[in-house]
């Protein structure tokens, strides 16, 4: 399997959890600070695609930058394209860890937004 993208925050305790989740099961991954390296929108429109998620599930909901601009009102009216374009201006805007498996056979990547133990489990088994 090709190494994995994992796009973390360094001062972030859930980061560190998937961290040491993905070391304890072997898994090769490549880490990017995604404050410092923050995504751009043709990656976060990709990720977006393959995840099959809605949008707000990108956002970092509990972010104080989040909080500060109003996003949980201004949200709704968005469309898709301008929510991208929105998380690819801060990192800190955008829910981590985010973990991109590539396809083996070239497809769709497996995209993982957030720590959840059993879905990263189940998606990496």
């Amino acid at each position: 399997m090709n190494k994995a993208l994992f796009l973390c925050y360094a001062r972030c305790s859930t980061c560190a959890k998937a961290r040491k989740w993905l070391d304890g099961h072997g898994i090769a991954y490549a880490e990017r600070d995604i404050k410092g390296d923050n995504p751009n929108a043709d990656e976060l429109a990709a990720w977006h695609r393959a995840s099959g998620l809605p949008i707000r599930r990108f956002f970092n909901t509990s972010g104080q930058l989040y909080r500060a601009m109003g996003l949980k009102d201004r949200l709704p009216s968005m469309s898709d394209e301008e929510a991208v374009e929105l998380l690819a201006t801060d990192g800190m805007l955008v829910k981590r860890p985010l973990l991109i498996v590539p396809s083996a056979d070239g497809g769709e990547p497996t995209v993982l937004v957030g720590f959840r133990e059993p879905q990263w489990e189940q998606a990496l088994a």
